[in-house]
């Protein structure tokens, strides 16, 4: 769950499906052109740092083993991760779904307050976007500041966020300037990097040094200690850390680590694959409170709300093994054309499409796992190695099963097309006769180009979905199989005739 264009808690029922949201967004030239900017200066910078390496793939194989084995023992890592946050004097607090995440988050924000005006800033966090906390504070009279840039252009602009990790990708700099204009009232505010960073500096420097009371999210969590780690690029995290009475870390129980050691090598990874830098500027890690250090009072809400029913599934459960890093949107072709906001959730791209239904078992989310080519881009810059392609597959499985449930005969059009492929795959004179059909049934469809090839811009019913954004090749008047066989008789002949 996110925001939606109103500034309200998004609901995924309510959500297009990724066809129809997508449609609508490649209508957007300057959305597109921002996203594949924004994209395509992360991958270069992310190759660069990553070419440095000699090791690279050997870290790659370290996070993913770290990762399968800490799902493999997750409720001995989180018990203990509670008994040592507790003993560095930390609260935590469990939370089955997201409701519940919200009412104890809200809870311990009143108690927090007391009778100071009724704000919290808070630091850059996907669990919270995806619980729809900010409209949650809200509704219960408390106003939410988000400290990070780009979540603070999504809050004021009033949007939803486009990515895991730049959640403002999608907006150019003169589109932020209109908002910090509006937003801010200053109708005079330059054009330039520096003039839009001093206008969020000052805005947010006020709130820093006033509002007692903070809510983070958690990068990762350290059971051996108890310790919670953030990782961020601008700082706005660190003064959330330090300068509040009260912390509030809400985290889903996926992202504990089971040592302290252990994040030598997600924190080499992460940085890398999300943003291509050698190491965060800013990593954060603490335990428990201290007196005279940081905030007085220390609460850490560990959230499911999905996570233990995607443990429970065999082919599923490694989407777990995700550390938000984004590195899949940037390289996936269907993410870089449409953004983030045609998935109608917070989760987007080729993690998104595995992660988002799985949370919501699949009621509200079905076309997801069909956002995607299965080009593999994804598993091939996963610093973690989630194969992304495969949970596709076994989740597209599982929608046929829905879709199928309790029918004795198959009556999904797409099911009854892969059977029939099937089918004539199997049978070389089948598929030679539906070939043979083919080129006869395109004969009014096809139409030479300025070169003499023949396209295909316009297919009747079902087939339609694959020419409304692309041309096909027409079928050529002679096949391999065709070409070959007629080759080899040709060479039988001449060897015959000398």
């Amino acid at each position: 769950m996110g925001l939606s264009t109103d500034g309200q808690a998004l609901d995924p029922r309510t959500a297009p499906e990724f066809q129809t949201a997508a449609r609508s967004v490649l209508n957007d030239a300057q959305l597109r052109k921002n996203v594949r900017h924004a994209t395509t200066v992360i991958q270069n910078k992310r190759a660069k740092v990553v070419g440095e390496l000699p090791d690279w793939q050997e870290l790659r194989e370290a996070g993913g083993a770290l990762r399968e084995h800490t799902m493999k023992f997750l409720d001995a890592y989180l018990e203990q991760f509670e008994a040592n946050c507790t003993r560095a004097g930390g609260v935590v607090h469990w939370a089955r779904d997201a409701a519940e995440a919200r009412e104890i988050v809200v809870r311990l924000a009143k108690e927090s307050i007391g009778d100071a005006p009724s704000e919290v800033i808070k630091i850059k966090s996907m669990t919270t976007e995806e619980i729809g906390l900010n409209a949650a504070l809200q509704e219960a009279g408390i106003t939410p500041y988000e400290t990070d840039l780009a979540e603070l252009i999504i809050q004021l602009g009033k949007d939803q966020p486009s990515h895991i990790v730049v959640p403002a990708l999608h907006k150019n700099r003169a589109q932020i300037r209109e908002i910090f204009q509006r937003e801010m009232h200053l109708p005079h505010l330059g054009e330039t990097p520096q003039d839009l960073a001093d206008a969020a500096r000052s805005f947010l420097r006020e709130k820093f040094l006033r509002v007692p009371t903070a809510v983070s999210g958690a990068n990762f969590l350290v059971a051996e200690t108890g310790g919670v780690c953030i990782v961020e690029s601008e700082g706005n995290g660190r003064m959330c850390l330090t300068l509040p009475r009260t912390l509030i870390t809400i985290a889903g129980i996926d992202k504990v680590v089971p040592r302290f050691a252990d994040l030598e090598v997600l924190l080499q990874v992460l940085p890398r694959s999300a943003t291509g830098e050698r190491m965060n500027p800013y990593n954060s890690i603490w335990t428990g409170v201290h007196p005279g250090d940081g905030p007085e009072q220390f609460h850490v809400v560990l959230m499911d709300n999905g996570r233990t029913d995607v443990l429970a599934d065999e082919h599923g459960r490694e989407t777990l093994h995700c550390i938000r890093c984004g590195a899949c949107q940037n390289a996936c072709p269907v993410y870089r054309q449409t953004g983030g906001h045609a998935y109608g959730s917070v989760y987007a791209g080729p993690i998104g499409a595995i992660l988002t239904p799985q949370l919501q078992k699949m009621e509200h989310a079905e076309s997801l796992p069909y956002a995607s080519s299965l080009c593999g881009a994804c598993y091939e810059v996963c610093p973690v190695k989630i194969n992304i392609p495969e949970v596709l597959v076994h989740l597209r499985s599982r929608v046929v099963e829905r879709k199928t449930a309790g029918l004795r005969v198959l009556t999904n059009a797409e099911a009854l097309a892969m059977k029939t492929a099937g089918s004539l795959f199997r049978s070389e004179r089948r598929f030679r006769a539906a070939q043979r059909l083919a080129r006869m049934g395109q004969g009014v469809l096809a139409r030479k180009d300025g070169s003499g090839e023949k396209w295909i811009s316009w297919l009747p019913g079902l087939l339609g979905g694959w020419t409304q954004v692309r041309d096909l090749h027409a079928l050529p008047d002679e096949t391999f199989r065709q070409w070959w066989e007629e080759r080899e008789k040709s060479k039988k002949h001449a060897g015959g005739a000398a």
